[in-house]
């Protein structure tokens, strides 16, 4: 990747932004993530006990629904799981990826520094590509 220049702040010279997410926006969407897990962990487990029960009793009276039941509760756990993996996974990403970049940025703004050794403003640093 080669970087040859930056467009100013507003997106000027005819090139749109491909992509802006704020701050506020990722914490937003982690947060609705790490909800959505919460109240994925207590409700979505509440039947499952007895469901699994209910499979036993039917299992033990000789009924093929019993096992029918007990697929039924195995492949529901085995979702529920997964989509709780995926909202902790969303919300721990959105959460790095914010410190992440808000880390990269004070970097960014405190190590910029021209020949003299003394720190770029960001409106010095646009002097260089008028």
């Amino acid at each position: 990747m080669q970087l040859d220049h930056a467009l100013p702040p507003d997106g000027a010279n005819g090139r749109q932004k491909d992509l802006v997410v704020h701050d506020d926006e990722l914490g937003a969407l982690g947060n609705m993530a790490y909800t959505l897990h919460s109240k994925l962990s207590t409700t979505g487990d509440q039947a499952r006990q007895n469901t699994f029960d209910a499979a036993v009793q039917l299992f033990n009276d000789g009924l093929e629904s019993g096992s029918a039941l007990t697929t039924l509760h195995d492949a529901w756990n085995t979702k529920l799981g997964t989509i709780k993996e995926a909202c902790a996974h969303i919300s721990n990403h959105l959460d790095y990826s914010k410190a992440k970049h808000a880390k990269d940025e004070q970097d960014i703004e405190t190590t910029m520094q021209n020949a003299a050794g003394k720190p770029m403003t960001v409106s010095r640093i646009y002097d260089y590509i008028k």
